[in-house]
């Protein structure tokens, strides 16, 4: 029913076993709703010879389940690989599956598929039943509860699962009583051509001695095997823990009282009603889960051979008998059938056959009598018929049944509809919170889906109340409008805040209190949207008599752009040629991350050089200082205007040219000018 998978549970760190089922159950709904409850039923179940059930779910379509990883082999293999094990190894493994099986019925959840090979043994000796409820699952699945079919495995299931009537606790003991005889004996206790056969074997003919295939049973263990698979359920052990108790007394030395006691040495215990063959007809593999079981016209040919034999024997001692009472002149013995309404089918082919009648068995409906139990006999109560008569015993078979409507997940008004039509009755209505149905529907019934029942039968109904908890929905990168719509839509009341985000648009939801895939009480549903307002602003620094490395370097540490812009004129003194000397945003304007700051290096600005001609040194020092300029005197040449004695004649730069604010300026100053000397000659007389 699915492929099973060793996984990681990487939040625990830990190795585990994920069952997925098939995809054919998904299809049906009746198997996913029952899936569903019995794996939360069998989750709950806590002991040490259950592989624990750690979670279930589904993705899609497809449905798992995430179980404890055994490290182990099934019975199935050991049996397979050892043949026969020791008698009391057998017993204390059957026991520690008893405790098991203990467990579940006390918490409600039946097996109903025990085997071989749903048991296994770890390397320390451990013994751990696994898949429990799945096949109570698949028996009230819609898809394969029908007429006739049954679920389990042939060569294991109990005679009232071979014909399709109800199974609880006491069918898992007849199961663990056939796992048991097969550890003994090395083989199962019926054996067959088809699983027809061997379920017909299981509703109709007593399990041969343990003693033929191992003569090294002990007979206190022979016996608890069979009350264990005794075929009237009432005869069993009514519960796991009645069989693990005679198992214990049994692994101690004490001896178990025998179930089935001859009343003298030399009776024979008497065999099952006789019932019909299987036909011939095609039948699954017998591991399949799923086959109908039906009437029979042959049986297999070792059937046939004893069959045979046991005729013969009849034929002789029938002839024995008649020639006795010819030569005895006597008549034939006769016998008057008692009164046997109302008492189990069981004690009443065994008073039958205790008179030496024979047994056959018929079912009919009824009302009045309950299921397994006598209506009358044919022929009927106080009639004489000779020994050796045929006598029909007519079993009920139960009321009239009819199978019950699935209303998993209707409304309840659509639920009484679907049940009333159907001929069946609305029992009590209450009410469930439930994660994954929706409130107002039904989210369980009792009779389960496809359950059969008699017409009138009281259908319980369990509707969703909705979620203890609403699961708060994703919502970052959201409009607040849509935000706020998808939160109300999901039954939350919405607080609305804002906040700063780096990495989320202004305007959008960033996040949820409590987050995206919490849990929120449904009575207090209330939730916390935040909303980004962009990136969170900050005091722009200064970038002013920053190099430009250095401005750049700042400008990527504080998360900004920065554009460099054409130098602007600085005076020398202000020590900024070369670097920042004007930033825009100034210094101190919030911005945020992604803003761009646009920057100016200080370059010296240029002045004209003044006209210094005709100036004195300290009048050319005066002008060229007042522009930004320095004097330099580069000497005097000679002047021979009196004028331009210690003035400037001469000047480079030249007047009007352009050069950087504290440049030198060279002069030249006139010298005084040479002295004249007249000489008047005396011309002698």
């Amino acid at each position: 029913m699915g492929d099973v998978f060793e996984a990681e549970d990487t939040l625990l760190g830990r190795k585990v076993a994920v069952k997925v089922l098939h995809e054919q159950f998904a299809r049906d709904e009746a198997f996913v709703a029952r899936f569903r409850r019995e794996a939360q039923a069998a989750a709950n179940l806590n002991h040490p010879n259950i592989v624990a059930i750690y979670d279930w779910g589904q993705q899609g379509d497809t449905y798992f389940m995430v179980m404890e990883l055994i490290d182990g082999r099934t019975l199935r293999e050991i049996r397979r690989t050892e043949g026969a094990l020791l008698p009391r190894r057998a017993a204390e493994i059957a026991a520690e599956a008893a405790a098991a099986l203990t467990v579940a019925h006390d918490n409600g959840v039946f097996h109903r598929d025990i085997k071989p090979g749903n048991i296994m043994v770890t390397p320390g000796g451990s013994v751990k039943v696994t898949d429990f409820g799945i096949a109570r699952a698949l028996d009230d699945s819609e898809e394969l509860t029908k007429a006739g079919a049954v679920i389990g495995t042939a060569s294991y299931f109990s005679p009232e699962q071979a014909q399709g009537l109800s199974a609880d606790g006491r069918s898992d003991v007849y199961s663990l009583g056939v796992v048991l005889y097969e550890l003994l004996c090395g083989r199962p206790p019926f054996q067959g051509d088809s699983p027809v056969a061997v379920a017909y074997q299981h509703v109709s003919e007593w399990a041969p001695p343990m003693s033929t295939f191992n003569p090294d049973v002990p007979g206190a263990l022979e016996t608890i095997v069979d009350r264990a698979m005794e075929k009237d359920p009432n005869a069993r052990y009514q519960t796991a823990a009645e069989m693990r108790y005679d198992l214990l007394r049994f692994l101690r030395g004490t001896t178990t009282t025998p179930t089935r006691q001859t009343e003298s040495a030399t009776r024979v215990i008497a065999a099952p009603p006789p019932v019909a063959p299987p036909p011939p007809t095609a039948v699954p593999d017998e591991t399949a889960r799923h086959m109908a079981v039906a009437p029979a016209q042959e049986a297999s040919g070792r059937g046939g051979f004893i069959a045979g034999i046991i005729g013969l024997i009849l034929l002789l001692l029938a002839g024995g008998v008649i020639l006795w009472s010819l030569l005895s002149g006597g008549g034939p013995d006769l016998v008057t059938i008692p009164e046997l309404r109302n008492q189990s089918q069981r004690e009443a082919t065994t008073e039958l056959q205790d008179l030496d009648l024979r047994v056959d068995l018929a079912t009919e409906a009824s009302d009045g009598i309950a299921a397994g139990f006598v209506i009358r006999t044919e022929p009927a109560a106080g009639e004489q018929v000779e020994v050796r008569s045929l006598v029909t015993i007519v079993v009920s078979g139960g009321p009239n049944l009819f199978p019950v409507p699935n209303v998993l997940e209707m409304t309840e008004e659509q639920a009484r509809a679907a049940i009333e039509e159907q001929g069946f009755e609305v029992g009590e209505v209450t009410s469930r919170e439930d994660q994954d149905v929706e409130e107002g529907l039904v989210l369980d019934q009792d009779p389960a889906p496809g359950a059969e029942a008699a017409a009138g039968t009281a259908v319980d109904l369990v509707l969703s109340a909705g979620p203890f908890a609403l699961t708060v929905p994703p919502v970052e990168g959201l409009s607040e409008t849509d935000a706020v719509r998808l939160l109300e839509e999901e039954g939350f009341e919405v607080e609305v805040e804002h906040e700063f985000s780096d990495e989320i648009e202004e305007g959008l939801a960033t996040r949820t209190d409590p987050g995206a895939g919490q849990l929120v009480d449904r009575e207090n549903p209330t939730v916390v949207l935040f909303i980004s307002d962009g990136p969170e602003p900050f005091s722009l620094p200064s970038f002013i008599g920053l190099s430009s490395d250095e401005a750049e370097a700042l400008a990527a540490q504080s998360g900004l752009g920065i554009v460099f812009e054409d130098p602007i004129d600085v005076s020398l003194a202000s020590g900024l040629a070369g670097r920042v000397a004007d930033q825009n945003p100034a210094s101190g304007t919030e911005v945020t991350e992604g803003d761009t700051v646009v920057v100016r290096l200080g370059q010296v600005r240029r002045v004209e050089v003044p006209e210094l001609f005709g100036m004195t040194e300290a009048q050319a020092a005066q002008a060229l200082d007042d522009v930004g300029l320095e004097l330099v005197v580069l000497g005097t040449v000679p002047n021979d205007d009196p004028l331009l004695a210690g003035r400037v004649v001469g000047q480079d730069p030249a007047e009007g040219t352009p050069i950087e604010e504290g440049s030198e300026v060279g002069v030249q100053l006139g010298s005084e000018p040479a002295t004249t000397t007249t000489t008047t000659t005396t011309t002698p007389p």
